[in-house]
């Protein structure tokens, strides 16, 4: 099975848990059995593995996410960077530029391409691969994935099959409707269009070359900001003929929203919080490293991060975006493929951040312009390159480092540190990498 996982999404509608850099398929809030919580990326990926050991999965992401992937599944993952965000339909195409010319995959091969974070246990993975096999019997150029509708949704938009066959011809697509449409299309058999797609590696290239000027992956990526943002659906799937949709009936669940996520939660409280016995269907989630204390209280979520709190009530969580659009501030926390910081204070002139690397990884070898820098070594071992000269540090030593000055540090056990920065233009803007000395 060779899977094209899509991972987007801005960060908005989980706040204050998720932000730019960490979406939502990146928090950790599901617990599994040997009580350790993962993502929704790591679930999904876990699954896939579960199902198809030999699964080759390439996950089609931002510049933003990269880190946060290879933090979390590791660095065998393969991933297809978007160089600017244009869409599902440049998105794919990209991956599939990606798939033929740098992982060498033949055109004759089906592509099974999917969200990254939708909710579902093992048979959707199952059903998946039945995709990829409607494809290889070739009585059409596409096969969907259609989801059997529990309610008149009006947040997704509908395939209408031909007939109701576990697999059937496709007789049209209808957008998004109101709920009384909704319901019209429920009881013509409508499935839910789950965005999950699979066709033929050759199919989609040849698409591709027919809609965007390109010849190669680097040409393209080279081009991709110039591309027209347009969804998949519209340039791809409501032009086609030869269609196939398949039913599901499992489970699957879009966790978009606070609402809906916390439905699936295992436990009512995650982190250090508690509950009187007045609270009635309560969901808390606490990253900080204080208490939280509710009483009294129903129907609602709280949620304490580094990037803000929220105490809402649960259905109107899912009203939350407009209110975070307003919120400029800078990121708190972020995953890195080497660990992981946390910002604990920011001033005029200064910013303080603890660092975790983990063990066996480090950071670039950069150096800043604009700012001097200061490492307090807190606890574990390693080694910090300065300027070319390398000192092993471990709980206790400070580190100094001034305006342009080359430095790095690598992590024998995880290490943890605290950075301060000072300087009157402290920006993320200020790095300039080198090759390692190491």
């Amino acid at each position: 099975m060779n899977i094209v996982l899509l991972s987007g999404g801005s960060g908005k509608r989980l706040w204050p848990l998720s932000n730019d850099i960490r979406s939502k398929q990146f928090i950790k809030i599901f617990k599994k059995e040997d009580g350790i919580y993962e993502s929704m990326v790591q679930r999904v990926y876990r699954q896939i593995c579960e199902v198809d050991k030999d699964a080759k999965v390439t996950i089609a992401t931002s510049k933003t996410q990269v880190s946060a992937i290879h933090s979390q599944l590791g660095s065998e993952v393969g991933v297809c960077v978007e160089p600017c965000r244009r869409d599902t339909f440049p998105a794919i195409a990209l991956a599939a530029a990606f798939l033929h010319d740098v992982q060498q995959v033949s055109l004759e091969e089906p592509i099974v391409v999917c969200p990254v974070d939708p909710y579902v246990e093992n048979d959707y993975f199952d059903a998946l691969n039945q995709l990829g096999h409607l494809i290889e019997n070739g009585k059409s150029n596409l096969a969907l994935m259609g989801i059997v509708p529990t309610y008149p949704s009006e947040k997704y938009g509908y395939i209408i099959p031909e007939n109701a066959e576990n697999v059937s011809m496709v007789r049209t697509f209808k957008e998004k409707p109101d709920e009384e449409t909704a319901k019209k299309y429920m009881e013509e058999g409508a499935l839910w269009n789950g965005g999950v797609f699979a066709f033929q590696l050759k199919y989609l290239l040849d698409k591709a070359h027919q809609l965007i000027d390109f010849t190669d992956y680097d040409d393209l990526y080279a081009k991709y900001e110039t591309l027209k943002k347009i969804s998949f659906d519209y340039a791809v799937v409501e032009q086609e003929q030869k269609i196939q949709v398949m039913r599901f009936g499992g489970q699957w669940k879009d966790l978009g929203t606070w609402n809906t996520l916390t439905e699936e939660m295992s436990e009512p409280i995650i982190g250090d919080a508690m509950q009187n016995e007045s609270c009635e269907n309560i969901s808390v989630i606490n990253e900080l490293n204080v208490p939280i204390l509710c009483m009294g209280l129903k129907d609602v979520i709280v949620s304490a991060s580094a990037e803000g709190i929220l105490v809402s009530d649960k259905e109107q969580s899912s009203y939350i975006k407009p209110f975070v659009d307003n919120i400029k501030q800078q990121i708190m926390f972020a995953e890195k493929s080497w660990g992981s910081f946390h910002v604990l204070d920011v001033e005029e002139e200064s910013m303080t951040i603890k660092v975790t690397l983990n063990p066996g990884h480090r950071m670039n070898y950069h150096s800043h312009e604009m700012r001097d820098e200061v490492w307090t070594v807190i606890a574990g071992s390693g080694k910090t390159v300065v300027d070319g000269m390398e000192e092993i540090v471990h709980a206790g030593d400070v580190i100094t480092m001034h305006a342009g000055c080359k430095h790095m540090i690598i992590a024998d056990t995880e290490l943890k540190l605290i950075e301060v920065q000072l300087g009157k233009e402290i920006t993320v803007h200020d790095k300039q990498k080198f090759d390692s000395p190491q």
